[in-house]
């Protein structure tokens, strides 16, 4: 039997020849072309990192116009003047207070000046606040001047640390969020490491993946991945992102990244031990928090769970002794 008068077992050898050249010129050509394909892809590193590192650089500098910023500036440069002039000007070098606005979220470049002189502004406006509110009551004629000046130096000392329970709060509450997204920001960072994606690409790919669920975190994982591109302190990116959460667990994954990178451990099973004393950390705050439980239900059930079963038990004997 033939096909085109071409005989059958030469053709099943012309197809099987054709087969095996086509898979070897399969297998070859990555090893025949490499340089293009790996200038691709470093072009295409190098781009996003420069995207993700303007993008964040954009969040933090700007909100507004550049007319906006300018104003901004001039208020700033005004208001340091201010407290130079007052000898304030140790209080802008503080490194605890600039640590505490970043953990707030507070990192534009003149963010210590404005909280300083709202601080100076607030404890000088307390006392005026504190005599305007005993006038308000009523006649205070008769009221001693010892009082009001209690009074005053009460409202200038909650000006003075209002500023600072602000930032506290709001330091407070970011560290709760980042804090109920971390354990899945960590999950997604070893599933990435064990998939084969550098530390950098896994910090770029848990940005993208929990920027809906937790911006927070996105941005302070976008923040550490610009800083991995750009610094050349890899240890220092770490170490920034530590000091910006000012949380433990976060504190804990910058050191495990350091000390792999440091002793040549692999980050993967560094990662994943990190990631199970996670659970396990959690599960013990849940124990925790449920074996809190029946102490905390103790006053409300006396409250309002026995009067009305004393109600219910007794009331029908009561009733019927009063109408004997």
């Amino acid at each position: 039997m033939s096909i085109f008068n071409i005989a059958t077992p030469t053709l099943i050898v012309w197809m099987a020849t054709l087969a095996a050249l086509v898979s070897v010129a399969a297998i070859a050509a990555p090893f025949v072309f490499p340089a293009k394909g790996k200038s691709a892809r470093f072009k295409q590193v190098t781009s996003k990192r420069r995207e993700l590192s303007r993008q964040q650089l954009d969040g933090l500098t700007t909100k507004g116009s550049l007319l906006r910023q300018r104003q901004k500036s001039t208020k700033a440069e005004i208001m340091k003047k201010v407290l130079v002039a007052l000898k304030l000007d140790q209080a802008l070098s503080s490194k605890e207070l600039k640590l505490h606005l970043s953990q707030a979220g507070y990192r534009y470049q003149n963010a210590l000046v404005f909280f300083q002189f709202a601080r100076f502004a607030a404890a000088i406006a307390g006392p005026f606040l504190a005599i305007f509110l005993i006038e308000s009551q009523g006649p205070t004629a008769t009221l001693p001047y010892a009082l009001k000046l209690v009074g005053m130096g009460l409202g200038a000392l909650g000006g003075f640390y209002l500023p600072k329970l602000l930032v506290v709060n709001q330091a407070q509450k970011r560290q709760k969020e980042i804090n109920l997204g971390f354990a899945d920001a960590l999950d997604l960072i070893v599933i990435c490491v064990e998939g084969g994606l550098s530390v950098e690409n896994a910090f770029e790919r848990v940005t993208e993946e929990i920027g809906e669920a937790s911006p927070t975190l996105a941005q302070e994982f976008g923040l550490t991945s610009a800083e991995l591109a750009y610094l050349g302190d890899r240890h220092k990116a770490y170490q920034n992102f530590a000091d910006r959460t000012g949380l433990p667990a976060i504190k804990s994954l910058a050191t495990t990244l350091i000390q792999s990178e440091k002793y040549g451990t692999p980050v993967g099973q560094a990662l994943k031990v990190l990631s199970q004393e996670r659970r396990q950390d959690r599960m013990a705050i849940a124990e925790r928090k449920g074996a809190s439980l029946p102490a905390k239900l103790t006053v409300p059930m006396i409250v309002f769970f026995l009067p009305p079963l004393f109600a219910v038990v007794i009331g029908p004997a009561a009733i019927q002794i009063s109408h004997m």
